[in-house]
């Protein structure tokens, strides 16, 4: 693990290192056989997000989660135009709430 699991609506690689699943695991335990799903959220979501410290979050609506019909969030940085990294994933009952699109499946 560490290698690139995706690239970015914006075109950036974005790394999910093995300290980050240990971690994203041991707080979602939900998560454990959704890994693909974190990359194809990040690659292809529903939309972006602005977090509050410079952070984006990708959004993908899944009907058929193991917690029911929930979207996944994946929270990521891009560090530069040729790097990222994910912080942290979960599901939840709602996309984003008054946080600002910069991006959206057209």
């Amino acid at each position: 693990m560490g290698n690139v699991i995706a690239v970015s609506v914006k075109g950036v690689p974005i790394r999910l290192t093995q300290e980050r699943w240990v971690h994203i695991l041991s707080r979602h335990p939900e998560l454990k056989h959704c890994r693909d799903w974190l990359a194809e959220t990040i690659q292809d979501p529903e939309m972006v997000c602005e977090g509050d410290m410079g952070e984006l979050l990708a959004v993908r609506y899944y009907p058929s989660s193991p917690v029911g019909a929930k979207f996944l969030i994946v929270v990521y940085k891009e560090v530069s135009h040729k790097d990222g990294f994910v912080i942290t994933a979960y599901f939840t009952n709602r996309p984003p709430i008054g946080r600002r699109a910069i991006w959206r499946k057209p």
